[in-house]
C-alpha cells in the first residue's frame, strides 16, 4: 500500500491528471445523482406557479409527480445518448480533447439552470438535466479511459479506483451543498444546480496543460515519439520508460491491421465472450445491488433510532462520508489485495448484510434497540460496496479488453449503467410500495450471484498487462478450441518473451 502510494506521488503530473480529469469527469455524474433531492420542493413550487401563471390552474398531485419524475429521468436519457456517442468521440478527437469539449454541455446546462427561476420556465430545468446527462454520459467513459491509459501497469488499480472516488465525492458534494446553511434555500437553489458549470470552467482552464493518453497516441495514432513524450511528462524524464513503451509497442504490433470493433462486432465476438459476460454481470449488479434501497431506507432507520427529522440530512452526510473514506481506503489497498478478491469479498459481504438487514427491519417494531442494529448494518453495507464493487467495476472495461475492443466495451458497460439507473428510478418506488423492506431479498440474489460468478469465472488483473489478462480468460474458459482473434494474444506473448530473453 505505502509503496504504490509513494510511486504515485513520485509522478506529480499523473496525480494532476487524476485530479483534473476526475473533477470534470465522474464527479459530475455523482453530483447530479444527489443534488436534486434538496431543491425538489422549490422546483415543484416553480412548476406549479408557472402553470398557474400561464394556464390559470394549479396542477393536481399526479400531474406534478409525473412532471417531476420526467425531469429526474431526463438525466438518465441524456446520459444514455452521451454514452452511445462517447466511444466514437474519444477515438476521433482523443481522450484529452474529448474531455475538454465535454465541458461545453456542462456550462450550457449551468446557464439554463441559472436562468430558469428568473424566466419562470421549468422546461429550462428539464433541458438542463438532459444536457447534464449528455455531459455525464461522455465523462463516465472518457475520464475512465484517459486515466487508465495514462497510468503505468503497477498503478492502474489505484488510479482506476479514483474513478469511483470522484463519483462518491460528487454525491457527497451534492448532499453537502444542498443543506440549508449552504445553497439549499429558495433563493440559492439555481446556483446549486448551476455548480457544474463552475467545475466545467475549472477543467477547461487546467486540462490543456496535461498530456494526451500515451496508449491512444501509439495504439490508435501510431505516434511513438508523441507517446514517449507523454510518458516522460507523466512519469518523469529520469524514469526508465522502456518496459512501458515495449509493452505498448508489442500490443501495437499484435493489433496492426486490426481496426477498432463496433459494438455489434464486440457483442458477437467469441474471443471476448467471457470478458463480455463479466461486464454484463458487474455493471448490472452495480445498479441492482441495493445501494439505492439502502440510502432510501436510511432515513426511516435513522428516524426510528431517534434522530430528529430536521437532522436527517446531516445523518445522510455521514453515509456519504463513509462511502468516500472507504473508497479512498480501497484505492490504498487494491494493489496489494487484488481486484478479484475485493469484488468477491464486496459482493458476498453485501449479500450477507442485506439478509441480516431484512431481518432487523422486520424486528425493529418489536425490539426497541433493533433500529441501532439496522443503522450499523447500513454503514457496513456501504463499506462493502465502496471497498469492492464501487471501486473496481467502473475501470474494469479498460483493464480486461485490448485497445480494439475497449471503446465498444465502455459503451456497452455505461449503457447498462444508464439503463439500470433509469430502471431503478422508475421501477424501484413500485417495488418498495409492494414489497417494503423485503425488496432487499431481490438485491441479495444479485449480490450473491455476482460474487459466485466472479469467484469461478474472472481472473485476477493486478499487475498484468491487458493481453496477459485476455490470455488468462482464454485459459480459464477454453475447451481446446482457439478463436481466430486469440492469435493476437499469442503474438503479444511471443514478443514479450523475446524481449525478456534479449534482456537476460
Amino acid at each position: 500500500m505505502t509503496h504504490a502510494f509513494a510511486l504515485l506521488l513520485e509522478s506529480p503530473v499523473l496525480v494532476a491528471v487524476v485530479l483534473v480529469a476526475g473533477i470534470g469527469g465522474t464527479f459530475q455524474y455523482g453530483f447530479h445523482i444527489s443534488v436534486l433531492t434538496s431543491p425538489s420542493v422549490y422546483i415543484k413550487e416553480l412548476v406549479n406557479s408557472t402553470c398557474d401563471q400561464r394556464y390559470g390552474r394549479s396542477l393536481e398531485a399526479w400531474e406534478l409527480s409525473l412532471i417531476w419524475s420526467f425531469t429526474v429521468s431526463l438525466y438518465c436519457i441524456g446520459g444514455l445518448f452521451g454514452a452511445l456517442g462517447a466511444g466514437h468521440l474519444a477515438a476521433a478527437y482523443g481522450r484529452k480533447r474529448c474531455l475538454l469539449l465535454n465541458n461545453i454541455p456542462a456550462i450550457c446546462g449551468a446557464v439554463l439552470m441559472l436562468l430558469s427561476k428568473t424566466a419562470h420556465s421549468f422546461e429550462m430545468i428539464m433541458a438542463a438535466r438532459f444536457i447534464y446527462g449528455i455531459n455525464a454520459g461522455v465523462a463516465l467513459i472518457v475520464h475512465t479511459m484517459y486515466v487508465l491509459e495514462c497510468a503505468p501497469k503497477r498503478l492502474r488499480g489505484m488510479v482506476g479506483v479514483s474513478v469511483a472516488g470522484f463519483v462518491s465525492l460528487g454525491k457527497f458534494s451534492g448532499q453537502l451543498l444542498g443543506i440549508s446553511e449552504v445553497m439549499g434555500t429558495e433563493d440559492r437553489w439555481p446556483f446549486l444546480l448551476a455548480f457544474s458549470g463552475l467545475i466545467g470552467c475549472l477543467q477547461l482552464a487546467t486540462l490543456p496543460f496535461l498530456p494526451e493518453s500515451p496508449r491512444y497516441l501509439l495504439l490508435e495514432r501510431g505516434n511513438r515519439p508523441g507517446c514517449e513524450k507523454a510518458l516522460r511528462q507523466l512519469l518523469g524524464a529520469s524514469k526508465d520508460l522502456s518496459v512501458e513503451v515495449e509493452e505498448m509497442q508489442a500490443e501495437h504490433t499484435a493489433l496492426r491491421g486490426v481496426r477498432s470493433h463496433s459494438v455489434l462486432e464486440f457483442l458477437l465476438s467469441r474471443s471476448v465472450r467471457w470478458q463480455l459476460f463479466t461486464i454484463l454481470v458487474t455493471f448490472t449488479t452495480l445498479q441492482l445491488c441495493g445501494i439505492n434501497a439502502v440510502y432510501l431506507y436510511s432515513f426511516d432507520v435513522f428516524r426510528a433510532a431517534g434522530i430528529p427529522a430536521h437532522n436527517l440530512h446531516y445523518a445522510a452526510l455521514g453515509t456519504g462520508l463513509c462511502e468516500i473514506s472507504t473508497t479512498i481506503a480501497c484505492g490504498m489497498v487494491i494493489e496489494s489485495t487484488g481486484k478479484r478478491v475485493l469484488l468477491i469479498r464486496g459482493y458476498l459481504g453485501m449479500a450477507s448484510t442485506l439478509l441480516i438487514l431484512t431481518i432487523t427491519l422486520y424486528l425493529q417494531t418489536y425490539v426497541s434497540w433493533m433500529p441501532y442494529c439496522s443503522m450499523g448494518l447500513i454503514f457496513i453495507f456501504i463499506f462493502f460496496f465502496s471497498s469492492g464493487p464501487a471501486g473496481v467495476t467502473a475501470p474494469l472495461p479498460g483493464e480486461i479488453f485490448a485497445q480494439s475492443f475497449k471503446a465498444a466495451a465502455f459503451v456497452v458497460a455505461c449503457t447498462l449503467n444508464w439503463v439500470g439507473l433509469f430502471f431503478v428510478g422508475m421501477v424501484f418506488p413500485l417495488i418498495v410500495e409492494h414489497l417494503d423492506y423485503f425488496c432487499f431479498l431481490i438485491f441479495f440474489f444479485f449480490c450473491l450471484s455476482s460474487g459466485v460468478f466472479v469467484w469461478y469465472a474472472v481472473p485476477e488483473t493486478r499487475n498484468r498487462s491487458i493481453m496477459e489478462i485476455s490470455a488468462e480468460f482464454e485459459r480459464m474458459h477454453s475447451k481446446g478450441r482457439t478463436a481466430p482473434e486469440s492469435k493476437l494474444n499469442t503474438v503479444y506473448l511471443t514478443d514479450m518473451l523475446k524481449g525478456q530473453a534479449t534482456k537476460l
